[in-house]
């Protein structure tokens, strides 16, 4: 592998690098072109696919194509052992365990060009050229499928790991052979030792290692693109009422409410956002506060700085990530949501978060006082918050 493709070669980072990779990677093709100006070549078919032995020069750019678009998800040394694989269902191919016979190599030629229906494998028309479809394909055939070898192993020297095997004693724990939160006294002093070791500085890249108790998940799951008009209760031109709670200054120029009599403006087609977004900018705007005292103050900067991305400026959770997560962040706005919340509980929901959403628990980055400035700014911008009966 050329030292200018190892350079751009992306590593195994955190989980949240992961998400941003892997989201990018089945969008745009697994990472930028080779090539400055990429040009759409002729598609592959079974017909043209030469039934030669490659030559060095071919699987050598097979390598070099291999190496900057495909290793992310079927590994360097083609057995799918990477953290991309462990968020993948079905998982990639393991070329390793793949006899050649098996696989035969116009197939993968096809599923090269138009990618693998119901799978990660994207085509790769118009990204790569006829030649070096070609090319990927014979070298991961003759590489993995026929010489089983290792291709490219990412602790080298040459890719900056010089001694790697002094760190021997924490390669269990970044293979997955011993999980990670095996407790101390089940480990003798070596394995104490490489989980040190493991924790203290393998686990910047290692990071999906495993677990005996995954413990919850933060993240919840995702809805789909959320459509114009999302927020319902506001922006549909249907007969809805306004959301309950502490007026906002903004709500009356941006949002259609009924009226006092109960008729509902009717908006027309004109008037209607022209943007995917609109719907959600109203929500990442905060209330004005009139005269605040320093206790709510200090809770706005706090809300503003921590809270907003879920539960949105105005406390809906009517932005766009509010929209996306289920069960959807509270809405701080709202009556009924807000039905039977008292300072106490409010302050317990902070410090140790709810289980089965995505609220992650405060305490240790936000002390008590930082809390109790919170709470005083969602009563006072949101909706009213009493302390509980008899305190």
């Amino acid at each position: 592998m050329s030292p200018s493709v190892r350079d751009r070669l992306p590593g195994l980072g955190l989980r949240a690098l992961w998400l941003v990779l892997a989201g990018a990677a089945l969008l745009t093709g697994c990472g930028e072109s080779l090539r400055q100006a990429p040009q759409a070549k002729a598609a592959v078919t079974p017909a043209q696919a030469p039934a030669r032995a490659a030559d060095t020069e071919t699987l050598e750019l097979g390598r070099k194509v291999y190496n900057y678009r495909c290793y992310f998800c079927h590994g360097y040394s083609g057995d799918a052992r990477t953290l991309a694989t462990t968020y993948l269902d079905p998982k990639p191919r393991d070329f390793q365990s793949t006899p050649a016979a098996a696989l035969p190599r116009e197939a993968m030629l096809v599923a090269v060009r138009d990618g693998r229906t119901g799978t990660a494998m994207k085509g790769f028309t118009g990204i790569l050229t006829a030649r070096e479809m070609e090319a990927v394909t014979d070298f991961v055939r003759n590489e993995f499928m026929v010489s089983r070898a290792a291709n490219t192993r990412y602790h080298t020297p040459e890719n900056g790991w010089p001694g790697h095997e002094r760190n021997l004693v924490a390669f269990p724990f970044a293979r997955g052979e011993i999980a990670i939160d095996t407790p101390w006294d089940q480990l003798n002093d070596e394995q104490q030792r490489g989980k040190r070791l493991f924790l203290g500085a393998c686990i910047t890249c290692h990071d999906h290692g495993r677990v005996q108790q995954p413990g919850a998940v933060w993240e919840s799951r995702a809805l789909s693109y959320p459509r114009d008009a999302y927020c319902t209760t506001c922006h549909q031109d249907t007969p809805r009422s306004a959301p309950q709670g502490a007026a906002h200054p903004q709500r009356p120029a941006t949002h259609t409410f009924s009226e006092p009599d109960g008729s509902v403006p009717v908006r027309s087609p004109q008037q209607a956002p022209t943007r995917v977004g609109h719907s959600f900018l109203v929500h990442d705007t905060p209330p004005v506060l009139r005269n605040p005292t320093a206790l709510e103050a200090r809770g706005e900067q706090l809300y503003q700085k921590n809270c907003a991305f879920c539960h949105a400026a105005d406390g809906t959770s009517k932005s766009w990530i509010g929209s996306f997560l289920e069960p959807h962040p509270r809405d701080l706005t709202s009556a009924q949501e807000m039905r039977g919340m008292t300072r106490e509980r409010l302050a317990q929901s902070i410090a140790d978060g709810l289980p089965g959403t995505s609220m992650p628990a405060w305490k240790h980055v936000l002390g008590k006082g930082d809390i109790d400035a919170l709470i005083a700014y969602i009563a006072r911008a949101f909706h009213p918050v009493p302390n509980a009966a008899g305190s």
